[in-house]
């Protein structure tokens, strides 16, 4: 009790005595021995006043105490209003030290009896001096002046609490607008549901809480997915894990019902309430759960999307519960005002992580796009099938590795999620043209198609028959004019040799049409085969070889004649028009630009717009790279064979010595191996 603190030895055990010396030290000697003492008349007048106030029916339940015999003091509940005569504040101020702390808590204040002889009145009110009575006051004034007093008390205190829950309200709705902004700005729904359970706990002063996901893919009865949970005072690990919605669940109950379920102690839940508490896990990690909140998460379309779940309201959100006397000392329910701010909360949680989950499925529905893009793509080349993966791979791995660099002509050059997210799509892409490409340019194994290679094989046969009819006819000749055995001899000869001769150029036909560098004597045949002639039977004289063959079978390195590749390089152009048709939006609208510039080069010689080094997008130089080393070092290729990887580094120095690639960029590549930070990536 406050009395029984103010009645302590230290200020009730002061004799009358040494209040005496204390109060009026100075008049002893000069008084007349038969006066009055001021002190003795002091304590009389207060021990009327308490006399009269404890008579005073007025008071009601108000207790009237007498703290020292020099003061006495009103408590009403908390409350406090002390009388004191004027000489207490002139010259024994030190016996109203001990209600310092409630005139500042605002809780007490001070009647004066009398005026002091030098009173600053700021000050006095600062020190909690309510009014001023007349020294010698009746039972009335002094009851009139403790009315006032308790009613500015009151007053004053009303006014702080206003401010105080005023101060709070502001507090609360600055920190509502932070968190409905970093609700809004997050996308990803991972980190959208740490932030929601973090902020709803900071709302509220929660210890712990959990967080619910409602899953509905299968299109069967929707279920509960416990996402994640967080906990000040004990650390745990957690995994994901599913449960029917159903009453038989605190979670499953708050999102059946739409409404809060608000548990003042888990471990005494209502044997009415269809749901209840399993004990097991506090047990299993030493905490103890009792006061419970259960909110859902509703959409705009009116559906519950998850649930949130906080567990015991501290008094003092910073405090540990670590024990059973800290759950009883902190732990309170969770008031309207938890509620309320939950509410709030939850009703921004629920818009935020409806946006963030049709994000994710646009997301997905897109990236599944884009996937069966680049299946289409390769399904007609199935040579190259995981290119475009292992492309993506590379770039985006020599992104990071170029985004941490702190110097160089790349030192500043930073990039975003999104920027590595647009440039892996734009890595996929790369190659879609080829969709406009004939399937069998892009296939081509070698540099005659299969249809060519019979077609002239059938013609070597009609060759080789005729030069066989050729000789039979002039045998028989021979024969009808009696020819010598020499002469027929000498024709047999030559029907070997011209059979020998149609097998070796065959034979250089074969080894012309497979895809490696020409030799110069391989060349020469074919243009002389170009050259040779042969009569079909209609007597007209045709070429060993037409125009087209002789031009496939003479291309110096690869399988594609120059129309050919021209037809090839025009997939960069398809990229572009067809890439440039998908509203890619503000974050990804530089995928067509990027992806159609792949085969440029520094020096301006590239295709198909033969764009600057200034020109050329820095995603682009590096896609460039990565294509070129894939292309290089795929086992899957018919028509060449894999590289090492020194090899391919080195046809990659040769590009940067020919102003084509990126000689900083070469230089990452290779020094960072990304290569490997590619395979990595590719096996995660």
């Amino acid at each position: 009790m406050v009395s029984q603190s103010l009645a302590s030895d230290s200020v009730i055990g002061v004799s009358d005595d040494r209040t005496k010396e204390t109060v009026d030290d100075s008049t002893r000697a000069d008084s007349p021995c038969d006066a009055p003492h001021p002190v003795t008349s002091s304590v009389t007048l207060m021990n009327r006043i308490k006399s009269q106030l404890a008579q005073d029916a007025r008071l009601g339940d108000d207790l009237v105490l007498r703290p020292h015999p020099l003061l006495v003091a009103i408590t009403r509940e908390d409350l406090m209003v002390v009388l004191a005569p004027a000489a207490v504040w002139d010259r024994a101020r030190e016996l109203l030290k001990p209600f310092t702390a409630r005139v500042v808590e605002g809780t007490a204040m001070l009647i004066l009896l009398g005026t002091p002889s030098d009173v600053d009145v700021d000050e006095a009110i600062r020190r909690g001096l309510a009014s001023i009575v007349s020294s010698s006051p009746s039972l009335d004034e002094v009851f009139l002046a403790a009315t006032r007093a308790f009613e500015l008390i009151e007053t004053k205190g009303s006014a702080k609490r206003q401010g105080k829950r005023l101060r709070r309200y502001r507090y609360e709705s600055g920190e509502l607008v932070t968190i409905a902004r970093a609700m809004t700005t997050e996308r990803d729904v991972s980190k959208l549901l740490a932030i929601i359970l973090e902020k709803s706990r900071f709302v509220t002063g929660a210890d712990a809480g959990s967080i619910y996901v409602v899953e509905n893919e299968t299109g069967d009865e929707p279920t509960l997915r416990f996402k994640l949970s967080q906990n000040e005072s004990v650390n745990y690990d957690s995994r994901e894990f599913v449960m029917p919605i159903s009453t038989q669940s605190i979670a499953g109950s708050a999102a059946l019902g739409k409404h809060p379920i608000n548990i003042v102690d888990a471990y005494d839940i209502s044997p009415r309430a269809p749901y209840g508490f399993d004990r097991r896990f506090d047990e299993k990690i030493g905490y103890r759960t009792k006061s419970i909140l259960t909110v859902p998460l509703i959409s705009q379309r009116d559906e519950v999307i998850g649930v949130i779940q906080l567990i015991n309201k501290k008094k003092d959100s910073e405090a540990k519960l670590r024990s059973q006397d800290d759950i009883d000392e902190q732990v309170v329910p969770f008031d309207e005002r938890s509620e309320e701010l939950l509410g709030m909360v939850a009703a921004q949680a629920g818009a935020s992580l409806e946006n963030a989950m049709l994000y994710d499925e646009i997301r997905k529905l897109f990236e599944g796009f884009v996937k069966a893009s680049v299946e289409a793509i390769e399904s007609r080349d199935p040579t190259t099938s995981g290119h475009s993966r292992r492309v993506a791979d590379l770039t985006v791995e020599l992104a990071k590795v170029v985004s941490v660099a702190t110097c160089g002509p790349y030192g500043t050059t930073r990039f975003t999620s999104e920027d590595l997210r647009e440039l892996e799509y734009a890595s996929l892409l790369h190659d879609f043209g080829k969709i406009g490409v004939r399937e069998k340019v892009l296939v081509k194994a070698h540099k005659l198609y299969e249809e060519k290679i019979e077609l002239i094989r059938s013609r070597f046969d009609f060759i080789a028959q005729s030069v066989e009819t050729d000789i039979l006819r002039r045998k028989l000749a021979a024969l009808e004019r009696g020819a010598q055995k020499s002469e027929l001899a000498k024709l047999d000869t030559e029907f070997l040799e011209r059979q020998a001769e149609l097998e070796a150029s065959w034979q250089a036909i074969l080894g012309a049409n497979e895809p490696t560098v020409l030799a110069a004597g391989d060349f020469a045949r074919i243009e002389q085969l170009a050259k040779s002639t042969y009569v079909d039977l209609r007597g007209a004289s045709k070429f060993f070889l037409d125009a087209d063959e002789a031009i496939a079978l003479s291309v110096k390195r690869g399988t594609l004649t120059p129309n050919e590749y021209e037809e090839i390089t025009t997939h960069v152009v398809h990229t572009f028009r067809f890439l440039s048709t998908i509203p890619w939006g503000k974050a990804f609208r530089r995928v067509p630009q990027i992806a159609g510039a792949h085969h440029e080069r520094l020096n301006g010689t590239g295709y198909p717009n033969r764009l600057s080094a200034d020109e050329i997008p820095v995603q682009s130089k590096m896609m460039s790279i990565a294509d070129i080393f894939d292309a290089l070092t795929a086992s899957d290729r018919p028509y060449k064979k894999a590289l090492p990887v020194e090899r391919a580094i080195d046809i990659l120095e040769f590009g940067v010595k020919d102003q084509h690639l990126d000689g900083d960029l070469v230089r990452t590549f290779r020094e960072a191996r990304v290569w490997e930070r590619g395979a990595k990536a590719r096996a995660t």
